[in-house]
């Protein structure tokens, strides 16, 4: 993988790590998550800290995905995500993508190893990295442990401009489940007032 950002030490969750599919077992004993493609590719460890890392924390802990999201399953395997807050998701043998704006779960119709190998051939496609292009084309920089904010969001359709701003990830997260609890029992027709931006 290229832009490597940061590896992940050795494992100290071994709960979580013996409920993983083999598979990723063994990517993890080769390197426990990864950040790479400059922020573009976040893959999680079996750690404890840094939090922003730990696999536990998305899958089993309080901000556990399925808590929120009404198409992901306690099974779900949410192993990395994107560098604006989408998440990859474990399903058995198949990848799962999950629009953390609206909810949406598409399968990806990969396993994990053409997953990898997909992203290795075509990184900007396979991990919608254009709005990271932007940011470093503006000068900005993604530090590991951080994810960038859109706003307005992606889902909404706008003449205004996008503003792209990194923030934690832990923080990024939560603002995504926030802004899905808001538009998922909206009727047809309603809409959502947005906040104006703060910047």
């Amino acid at each position: 993988m290229k832009g490597v950002l940061y590896t992940g030490e050795s494992i100290t969750d071994l709960v979580t790590f013996t409920l993983l599919p083999s598979f990723l077992q063994q990517f993890l004993l080769e390197q426990n998550g990864v950040v790479a493609y400059f922020g573009g590719l976040h893959i999680r460890g079996c750690c404890q800290k840094p939090a922003w890392h730990s696999l536990a924390a998305v899958w089993k802990g309080e901000r556990a995905l399925h808590k929120v999201y009404a198409a992901v399953k306690p099974t779900d395997v949410p192993f990395a995500q994107d560098c604006v807050g989408n998440q990859f998701l474990l399903r058995n043998d198949a990848v799962l993508f999950l629009d953390t704006e609206t909810g949406e779960i598409a399968d990806l119709d990969v396993d994990f190893k053409h997953f990898m190998f997909g992203i290795e051939k075509f990184p900007v496609d396979a991990l919608g990295l254009e709005p990271l292009q932007k940011f470093q084309q503006q000068g900005g920089y993604l530090q590991p442990g951080h994810l960038l904010s859109v706003y307005p969001p992606v889902c909404i359709k706008s003449k205004e401009e996008r503003k792209l701003k990194p923030v934690p990830a832990t923080e990024r997260l939560a603002s995504l489940a926030d802004f899905y609890r808001q538009i998922k029992d909206l009727p047809d027709g309603q809409f959502l007032r947005l906040k104006p931006s703060q910047d």
